[in-house]
Order: structure tokens, then C-alpha cells, then sequence
């Protein structure tokens, strides 16, 4: 994959320019389903040109705490979690503790609010991990209550879910932004947005977002194949999904 750099310049040409080049959804070996070191993650998201990375493990924070004061110089990690709600997957980024799963989506974002993050709609239509496919909530109803919308995920291949999440992202004037969603170091960057601005704070990603280019691209089909393959060996290693806990203690 060519450096992101290639295309925008050095980093400091890009740092005079006042750009940053940020992917928002991004997997490691903390999930039940990737097999990619964090460390050879951020290090890909560096060499390629990346400027901030939100690590979103599956309803999980500890790699992305872990690395994020040793990631390479000229990149910020910014502490992100994907998490499973009853509803359907909701992605929170600037936490300082892990939300748990389980909760509805309109409860997981309040929770995500009391920490002072911000929260994510991925792959909204996608048909197999979409928004509200198990509950039958609309996403109607939680489109004023979150800051943005994967108007393009790479790993949706095929259909028109991507084209979908375009236009509600716009039909509620909400950002749409790209995200490579990898869970692979070879997907790193493969999609990501190029924004004005200085997006290490809450506040400060909020109005880059307002000015946003997004860069899109695809997994491949030869790389997606690999995830259940990863799922099964994260299984035997005891690092299976993380299952929402009911309120006697008890699994769901």
C-alpha cells in the first residue's frame, strides 16, 4: 500500500497545512476476531501517513491504553471501543473506561457521554452487522444523539449499504465519514478522512468533522475471508466475544 504520505506530502508539510488524516474504526488482537498486534498496527498506521487512529476494539479499551503513549512519533491513538449494543454496534472513541455491552443504544451513548466521548454509527446497513437488524430499532432514533455516520466502511462489500449510510448521513446533516475498519495490519489506512483542523479533543474532532474529505477504498475479498478463520483462533486461545452480563451477574 502506497504511504498516505505520498499523495499529501511529509508530515511536515502536512502539519504547516494544518491537515490530519484520521481513521475512526480500527481492530487489534484484543478482538475476538483479528489477529493484528496493536504494535504492528499503529506502526502500519504511522509508516502509511495516518496522523490519528481510534483503536475500537470489540467492547474492549486495554490495547489501545497499552499503546497509546508508545505509538510512533507523528501519530495519536485516541482510545475508541465498538460496542455491541442491544441494538446494534455503536462506535465510542475518547473514553477513559469501557462501556459495557448489552445495553440499548440510546443507554450505551449516555453512558459514552458521561465519559465525554463521542460516538459512531458503523457499517449502519450493512446486512449482516447492521443497525437494529435484531432489535427493530430504527436508526431514525438515535440520529440525534450521535456525532456521526460511516458513510463509507470498507469492509461492506457489494450492495448498496454504503450508498445508504451516504445519504441518511446527509438526509440528517450529520458528518459522513470513511473508516477502514481493519482487522488486518494490511487494511490499515485503506480508507481514512482528511480533515482541517487539530482532532485530538473531543471538541476539537467535532469541528474538524465539519470540513471532512473522505478517502475511500476497499478490503479485499482474500483478506475478509481470513476473519473466521481468526474468530476460531481466538476461541481456542480463551479470547472469544465478550458476552453482556445480565443484572444478577449472569450471561444474556
Amino acid at each position: 500500500m502506497a504511504p498516505i504520505a505520498s499523495a499529501f506530502g511529509g508530515l511536515a508539510d502536512r502539519a504547516v497545512a494544518n491537515r490530519a488524516f484520521i481513521d475512526l474504526h480500527c481492530h487489534t488482537s484484543a478482538s475476538f476476531d483479528s489477529l493484528a498486534r496493536v504494535e504492528a498496527v499503529v506502526k502500519a498506521a504511522a509508516e502509511r501517513g495516518l496522523t490519528h487512529l481510534a483503536i475500537t476494539d470489540h467492547d474492549r479499551i486495554d490495547a489501545a491504553l497499552r499503546v497509546r503513549d508508545h505509538a510512533p512519533s507523528g501519530l495519536t491513538v485516541i482510545i475508541g471501543e465498538e460496542i455491541n449494543t442491544a441494538d446494534g454496534d455503536l462506535i465510542a472513541i475518547f473514553l477513559t473506561e469501557v462501556v459495557s455491552p448489552g445495553m440499548s443504544a440510546v443507554e450505551t451513548i449516555a453512558a459514552v457521554r458521561e465519559q465525554g466521548g463521542l460516538v459512531g454509527v458503523p457499517h449502519p446497513y450493512d446486512g449482516l452487522r447492521g443497525f437494529g437488524r435484531k432489535s427493530g430499532t430504527r436508526l431514525e432514533s438515535i440520529a440525534g444523539l450521535v456525532d456521526w455516520i460511516e458513510a463509507h466502511n470498507a469492509r461492506v462489500l457489494g450492495g448498496k449499504a454504503n450508498e445508504k449510510a451516504a445519504l441518511f448521513a446527509r438526509e440528517h446533516s450529520l458528518p459522513g465519514i470513511a473508516a477502514s475498519d481493519a482487522h488486518t495490519v494490511v487494511e490499515v489506512g485503506v480508507s481514512y478522512n482528511v480533515v482541517t483542523g487539530h482532532p485530538d479533543t473531543p471538541a476539537g474532532l467535532l469541528a474538524a468533522l465539519g470540513d471532512i474529505n473522505m478517502i475511500t477504498g476497499h478490503a479485499s475479498y482474500y483478506v475478509r475471508v481470513w476473519t473466521p478463520l481468526a474468530k476460531l483462533i481466538q476461541q481456542a486461545r480463551g479470547n472469544g466475544r465478550i458476552r453482556p452480563q445480565s443484572p444478577a451477574g449472569g450471561t444474556r
